[in-house]
């Protein structure tokens, strides 16, 4: 029954990598292959000779164990999987509305006021700044989607954009991974009680920032980064409060690490805390925003009255708006992901596997090719594979080493990150475009800022 698990893992895994070929959108394989897998567990639970325990992190023997005993420690494991993975899901659907709340309020046109210069080389420094800045705070994701849209308002080529997009890409990747909100893989680590948020800035940070110096410094003197440009026209009348609500918004997601580390409570208790003061501002603010909006006709030399209540339009929540363009269907795909992960850990075989490299080569070449490996296979399930195959206390290097990795390994390729995957197809930029053009300058970044890490920890 392992092998079917594990063939289960494999085809699904297939489809998730060939999701553009298939047309079929990633979820579906990455549920399909969470139920098959736990199907099997199901079925071949009474063969099992072995159990992993993830909260002592090592295998047990059950071959004296009953059915019943059996069926208690599956459940039991099951439950154990679900609630830290739905930890981890309501925490990153709690940042997702906060952006959504911000970008509902249109709180990231202020960050177009940062851009005031007609030169490409100041404007590609500026726009690897802001990309690595923002993707610490709201996930690199995110930050790519923002600095493109914002890209599209500057420059009216779009020959010239997609090299700023590939920057934006490898800057971004570079800024989640020293943060513990900054990509989807350091949140695991975080919440997984692998790193904490101080020490992994602590250690990550300077190697984040050589990761994005270094390609951005060398892209500062090729041709397409040359010249001026000329700058559009102001636009209109913007929202009064967006400047509010896009520091508001990113205040109170910086404030989710500090909250954790003063009440010692899990990360999506301060996230739902987040989400609520902004949403009370919000709405707040969005109501005075539709009274003002509804002046009655009134008579020469009347005071102006407002429109009864009955008389008026319903009017848009901002929450329940956010709440429905959130990206449900990447909330879903890391479920199957990491439950499928999970059942591959509860039989031993990801702990066996890990104990089996450690045997065969030094933890630092692993995680090397780890980073290397997250730009054709997709880096949440790796790191998720990853936490079950080292015994290693918190904050140890080996998790750093890791964060680092798969954050940032991701750039070599345009598929190798969901930053990578939104620009494509915002830009479409072409996979051997972006192979040729910057796979080079993001591999040289990569091996730049591990390299500096491993001189760090050895020194």
């Amino acid at each position: 029954m392992e092998l079917f698990i594990v063939f289960v893992f494999i085809l699904g895994y297939l489809g998730i990598t060939l999701e553009h070929s298939l047309k079929v959108d990633k979820l579906v394989p990455s549920l399909l292959m969470m139920a098959f897998a736990w199907a099997g567990v199901s079925i071949g639970l009474n063969d099992f000779g072995a159990w992993f325990n993830s909260a002592a992190h090592e295998l047990m023997d059950i071959t004296g164990m009953n059915a019943i005993d059996r069926g208690h420690l599956m459940q039991e494991t099951l439950l154990h999987h679900f609630g830290k993975t739905s930890e981890i899901l309501i925490f990153l659907i709690g940042a997702m509305t906060i952006v959504e709340i911000i970008d509902h309020f249109h709180g990231f046109s202020a960050i177009k006021g940062f851009i005031r210069t007609n030169k490409k080389r100041t404007l590609l420094w500026i726009v690897a700044f802001l990309a690595f800045i923002l993707s610490a705070i709201i996930d690199n994701l995110t930050a790519t989607i923002v600095l493109i849209t914002i890209l599209r308002k500057i420059l009216s080529n779009s020959e010239d954009r997609v090299w700023f997009a590939g920057i934006i890409i490898i800057c971004a990747n570079a800024g989640g991974a020293w943060s513990p909100i900054g990509d989807v893989t350091t949140t695991m680590l975080w919440m997984g009680g692998k790193v904490t948020a101080i020490k992994l800035i602590e250690y990550l940070l300077i190697p984040s920032i050589v990761c994005m110096i270094v390609p951005t410094f060398i892209a500062s003197f090729m041709k397409p980064f040359k010249g001026t440009f000329e700058l559009p026209e102001e636009d209109g009348e913007v929202n009064s409060k967006a400047s509010l609500m896009l520091y508001l918004g990113l205040g109170m997601i910086v404030f989710v690490p500090i909250f954790k580390t003063i009440f010692h409570l899990p990360p999506y208790i301060g996230m739902m805390l987040s989400l609520g003061v902004v949403a009370l501002f919000a709405e707040t603010i969005s109501v005075r925003q539709f009274k003002m909006s509804y002046v009655g006709v009134v008579k020469k030399g009347q005071k102006p009255e407002y429109l009864p209540e009955d008389s008026k339009e319903e009017h848009e929540s901002p929450t329940f708006r956010a709440l429905t363009k959130i990206e449900m269907p990447s909330i879903l795909f890391f479920l199957g992901i990491l439950m499928t992960v999970a059942a591959l850990e509860s039989l031993g075989l990801v702990f066996n596997f890990g104990q089996s490299v450690q045997n065969s080569m030094h933890d630092d070449i692993f995680v090397l090719l780890l980073g290397i490996g997250s730009a054709v296979i997709d880096n949440v399930p790796l790191v998720a594979a990853s936490m079950g195959m080292f015994n290693a206390p918190v904050d140890d290097h080996i998790w750093q080493f890791i964060a680092y990795s798969a954050g940032t390994g991701g750039s070599m390729l345009i598929i190798g990150s969901a930053a990578g995957v939104v620009a494509m197809g915002m830009e479409k930029i072409s996979f051997f475009w972006y192979l040729k053009n910057m796979s080079w300058l993001a591999f040289i970044g990569y091996l730049a800022g591990a390299g500096f890490y491993l001189l760090e920890r050895a020194l």
